[in-house]
């Protein structure tokens, strides 16, 4: 999708824009820490992600743990939700103790590496839908860009012509790719012999993901024969990289692709590139606000609870700089991702 289809007027702008909106959010005192809300959230989270288990447990060898399965994914996926804000440190000023939730979060309950993820989403909120840029959009299973899909080759062409009609079912492998995905970002070196992702703790993060799997795998086999063991496995992480590509698909996808042409300050960049869903605090919740895209990526250290009360300052600033503002309904959002996906196929199934 072109740039200029959707921002009127042309976007070369002073940067000192993104100024004046930070100094209206900050005297609004939206990036003041939540440290009772988030105390808050923590024992909420945690507390049923740990009651889920200890459910699972008790439950025993039953065809009961597969309903449970469901209900542990979308605690598990809260609790990666936790780790995301810590990443952007909205919980702590300092990085001692956001990393230190962050690797409990994602290494030790999701098996996730912290390390792995915050280097990635950095590089993504720096550049956000760049296709050069940008990890999230970089050519892989699925393709972003015509160019992509004209590159692809064999059953990742077969596969690009139907992308759209496969995006969802691909997601229920998105957990097995997280993982896979963490574990390569620990052991794999370059070359000359070095690291090739950069991580501040990287023993730690080995022990903690080892303790996971461990854990992970002793609960269930405690719990339940291999065969429900197995079947539980399969439907928890299925659904739980399902919800996390649900909560993060209608953030960016069939958003503005922007490319070394195009000259975007901060502000442009990151609010042309980026999509919010309306909805209540139901929804708030289900995404754990990410559906406060455009506030989020303006201000990622702002705290979860503040990006609503920071949306209308945020929408008024746009409309006064005629900058077009994205914002949609959930399933809206997932017809325009899906849209793009199928458009981008188009070249292919010619």
């Amino acid at each position: 999708m072109a740039l200029g289809a959707v921002a009127e007027p042309p976007v070369r702008r002073r940067g000192s824009d993104y100024a004046q909106l930070s100094r209206r959010i900050s005297q609004a005192g939206l990036l003041e820490r939540r440290p009772g809300w988030y105390a808050v959230r923590i024992v909420l989270t945690l507390g049923a992600f740990l009651a889920g288990w200890v459910a699972v447990l008790l439950v025993g060898d039953s065809w009961w743990q597969l309903p449970l399965a469901v209900v542990m994914a979308v605690a598990t996926t809260q609790v990666a939700f936790l780790g995301h804000d810590a990443g952007h440190r909205q919980m702590f000023r300092r990085r001692g103790p956001s990393e230190l939730v962050g690797l409990l979060a994602g290494n030790l309950a999701v098996g996730l590496s912290y390390g792995w993820w915050v280097d990635k989403h950095n590089r993504h909120h720096a550049n956000p839908n760049h296709e050069d840029e940008d990890p999230d959009v970089g050519a892989g299973a699925l393709v972003w860009t015509t160019e992509q899909a004209l590159e692809t080759r064999g059953f990742g062409r077969w596969l690009a012509r139907r992308q759209a009609y496969f995006f969802f079912p691909m997601l229920l492998l998105e957990g097995l790719s997280l993982h896979v995905a963490s574990i390569r970002a620990i052991v794999s070196r370059e070359p000359d012999g070095r690291y090739a992702t950069p991580m501040r703790h990287r023993a730690v993060e080995a022990a903690l993901l080892v303790a996971h799997t461990a854990g992970y795998l002793a609960v269930l086999l405690l719990a339940m024969s291999p065969g429900k063991a197995l079947l539980f496995a399969v439907v928890h992480q299925g659904l739980w990289g399902l919800y996390m590509g649900c909560a993060f698909a209608p953030n960016h996808k069939g958003m503005p692709m922007p490319t070394a042409e195009d000259e975007l300050d901060f502000l442009r960049k990151q609010v042309l590139t980026s999509r919010n869903v309306r909805g209540s605090r139901v929804v708030d919740t289900a995404l754990g606000g990410l559906n406060y895209q455009i506030e989020h990526h303006l201000f990622p250290n702002m705290p979860r609870a503040n990006l609503r009360r920071a949306q209308p300052i945020v929408r008024a600033y746009c409309v006064e700089q005629g900058i077009s503002y994205a914002e949609t309904g959930l399933i809206e959002s997932y017809r325009q991702a899906l849209g793009h996906l199928h458009e981008v196929g188009r070249p292919l199934r010619g």
